[in-house]
C-alpha cells in the first residue's frame, strides 16, 4: 500500500498525476447538445451565454455549468378546464374527461353576455437563456396573460359572432396580443396557436339561449326568402318595362316612318302633276276607279243583246282571275224584260 501514498511517489510521478488529472478536468468542458435543445451555459450561476446544437465547449464545473431545454418541444396549457395528465390524448377528448373551471372560463362579451370559453394555448422556447432567467414561472406567465388577453378580445366582441363566424378572428388576436405580452417580459417564449374548444352560453340559460338561435335562423330564413323573391320580381318587372318601351319606340318609329313615307309620296305625286297635270289627272281618275270597283259590286250589260239583260255577279272576281281551284265559273244570269205582244210576222 506504502507504493500508492504520495509520500511514496516520486517528484516526477507526482507531476504525471496532477498533469492526468487537470487534463481529465479540463476534458469534461466538452458537452454534447442535442438538435432540439439550446445550451445555457452559467459561469458560477450567472447566465453566461447560449451554444448552438452540437459539440461545445465550457470551463469545467465548478466554474461553468449547462443547462439544455427542449426548445422544440410544443408545450400545451388549457385554459377554462383541466384534462387528463397524458399529453397525447386529443383535446376535445380532455375536454370531455375533463372538469371546467368556471373562474377562468365565464367571460362578459362586448354587449354584456355571459360566454362560456374553454381554450388551449401551443407555445415554445425561442430563447432559452431569456426562458431561464427572466420569468420565475414560465407557463403560469403564459397562462396569465393568454387569459387576460382572451378576456379583453371577448370584451370588444358580441355574442353572437363570438359564438359562429369570429373564432378564427378571436384566436388571431389572442395569439398575437399574448405574443406581445411575453415580448414585454423577455419571456423567450413564441406563441403557436390559440385553438378554441368550447364557446358556449351558461349552461343554466343555453336552452333559452337556444330558443333564441332558432328564433334568429327562422329570421333569417325569411329575409333569404324576401330576398331572393325580390331579386326575381324586380329584374322581371325591369325586363317588362324594358320590353313595353322598346315596342312603344318601334311603333313610334314605324308611324314616323309611314308618315314621312306617305308625305313623299304625295310631293312626288304633286311633282308629276305640276309636270304634266292631264296625264296625271288621268292616271290619278284610273287609279281611283279601279280602286272603286275593285271594293263594289258590279254589273255588266251587253247592249247587243235583244231581249235580254245579262247580270254577271264579279263581287269575288278580279278582272283577270279567272275561276279559283274547285269551284265552277261564275253563271252568266240574265234578267229578262217585260213580256211583250207576238209580232205580225209570228216572231216570239
Amino acid at each position: 500500500m506504502k507504493q500508492w501514498l504520495p509520500g511514496s511517489m516520486g517528484g516526477k510521478g507526482l507531476a504525471i498525476a496532477l498533469v492526468v488529472a487537470v487534463g481529465a478536468w479540463g476534458l469534461s468542458g466538452f458537452y454534447r447538445v442535442q438538435p432540439d435543445e439550446q445550451g445555457v451555459v452559467m459561469r458560477f450561476g450567472a447566465f453566461h451565454g447560449t451554444t448552438p446544437p452540437g459539440l461545445n465547449y465550457r470551463l469545467p464545473w465548478p466554474i461553468d455549468s449547462v443547462t439544455t431545454p427542449r426548445v422544440t418541444r410544443i408545450n400545451r396549457i388549457d385554459i377554462g378546464f383541466r384534462g387528463p395528465a397524458d399529453p397525447g390524448m386529443p383535446i376535445s377528448q380532455r375536454i370531455a374527461t375533463g372538469r371546467d373551471v368556471l373562474e377562468e372560463s365565464m367571460m362578459l362579451t362586448g354587449d354584456e353576455n355571459i360566454i362560456d370559453i374553454d381554450f388551449a394555448v401551443f407555445w415554445r422556447i425561442r430563447d432559452a437563456g431569456e426562458y431561464l432567467f427572466n420569468t420565475r414561472n414560465p407557463d403560469q406567465t403564459v397562462k396569465s396573460a393568454a387569459e387576460s388577453m382572451m378576456r379583453e378580445v371577448i370584451g370588444r366582441t358580441p355574442i353572437q359572432p363570438a359564438l359562429t363566424e369570429a373564432r378564427a378572428q378571436i384566436e388571431q388576436a389572442v395569439r398575437q396580443g399574448t405574443q406581445a405580452i411575453l415580448d414585454q417580459y423577455n419571456a423567450g417564449i413564441e406563441v403557436t396557436q390559440v385553438q378554441l374548444q368550447k364557446v358556449d352560453p351558461p349552461s343554466s340559460v343555453i336552452d333559452a339561449f337556444r330558443d333564441v338561435q332558432r328564433a334568429n335562423a327562422d329570421r333569417e330564413r325569411a329575409r333569404n326568402e324576401a330576398e331572393s323573391y325580390r331579386n326575381d320580381i324586380i329584374p322581371r318587372a325591369r325586363g317588362e318595362a324594358e320590353r313595353m318601351n322598346q315596342e312603344a319606340i318601334a311603333f313610334k318609329d314605324s308611324q314616323v316612318a309611314r308618315a314621312r313615307g306617305e308625305a313623299a309620296r304625295f310631293t312626288s305625286v304633286l311633282s308629276a302633276y305640276q309636270a304634266a297635270k292631264d296625264v296625271t289627272i288621268k292616271r290619278i281618275y284610273l287609279e281611283t276607279m279601279t280602286e272603286i270597283l275593285r271594293r263594289n259590286p258590279k254589273v255588266i250589260v251587253d247592249d247587243r243583246l235583244q231581249g235580254i239583260v245579262p247580270f254577271l255577279p264579279l263581287n269575288d272576281a278580279g278582272p283577270a282571275a279567272g275561276p279559283r281551284a274547285g269551284q265552277s265559273a261564275p253563271r252568266t244570269s240574265a234578267v229578262l224584260p217585260p213580256t211583250q205582244p207576238a209580232t205580225p210576222g209570228g216572231a216570239r
